[in-house]
């Protein structure tokens, strides 16, 4: 795995790996396949963690308010005013945000983009306006799918939609950026949705796609990179040492 690293490090790293921080009660928590009774607390300090994925030469991560996505609002707002203002990391900021206040309140803690999904699918409009009022650089689209249909709600619904024309709306309404998950895989350490993500940017070249889910083992970021993708979340794995933080540093140059 060290030689195909450094192989890949030698060659140009262009895949962005975005860890994530997942907040329940204000700590640092992972879920599995979006399961709140399938919790793992991680982490009592997640300004610790983001300070040690910022040592390590990350630069991006990804922070999901779990009690927002369940409350409807966004209710972690002061955890991301914290880890924005004491690293440098650019935080993309999801869970639970459905009106433009909940937005203000993002932007306003130090957010530089958020991810809306179930809004996507239940409140088209008023995400619609949020790609015209903020900018398709600052709104991500969270195209999150268990067997191909795009779930909302914390996952806990099928909205019959499929995958690829969800997406093909909103690339149609200004989004250039997607973060997708396949639901299945989300926390199971099973290797990512390889099948799923080739199909999406063979489907929109253009797109900035993050793949999100299953990551178990560099290699995999690896094939991702090698396929294109532009970025990976990865979260368990990190969580869980099957990724060390030295591997991702090593692979980055930092």
């Amino acid at each position: 795995m060290n030689s195909g690293t450094q192989e890949l490090k030698n060659s140009g790293t262009k895949i962005t790996i975005i860890p994530a921080i997942d907040l329940i009660d204000a700590k640092c928590v992972r879920l599995s396949q979006g399961d709140y009774n399938q919790k793992t607390v991680y982490n009592e300090n997640p300004l610790e963690v983001a300070k040690m994925f910022e040592d390590a030469g990350i630069t991006r991560l990804h922070l999901v308010d779990l009690d927002g996505a369940k409350a409807k609002h966004i209710v972690n707002h002061k955890i991301l005013e914290t880890i924005a203002s004491k690293t440098n990391l650019v935080i993309d900021f999801g869970g639970g945000l459905k009106s433009d206040e909940d937005l203000r309140i993002a932007f306003e803690s130090g957010a530089q983009m958020v991810t809306g999904g179930s809004i996507a699918v239940k409140d088209r409009s008023t995400f619609v306006s949020w790609i015209s009022k903020f900018g398709e650089s600052k709104i991500i689209l969270g195209a999150d799918a268990m067997k191909g249909k795009i779930a909302v709600s914390g996952w806990q619904e099928d909205s019959g939609e499929d995958i690829l024309p969800f997406i093909k709306a909103y690339v149609e309404k200004g989004i250039s950026k997607v973060i997708s998950t396949d639901i299945s895989r989300d926390g199971m350490l099973t290797g990512p949705s390889f099948e799923l993500y080739e199909e999406i940017m063979n489907e929109f070249p253009n797109l900035e796609l993050i793949a999100s889910g299953g990551i178990a083992t560099m290699a995999e970021i690896i094939q991702l990179d090698q396929m294109g993708i532009p970025g990976v979340i990865t979260g368990k794995a990190i969580y869980e040492n099957r990724i060390s933080l030295k591997e991702i540093s090593k692979f980055i140059g930092a």
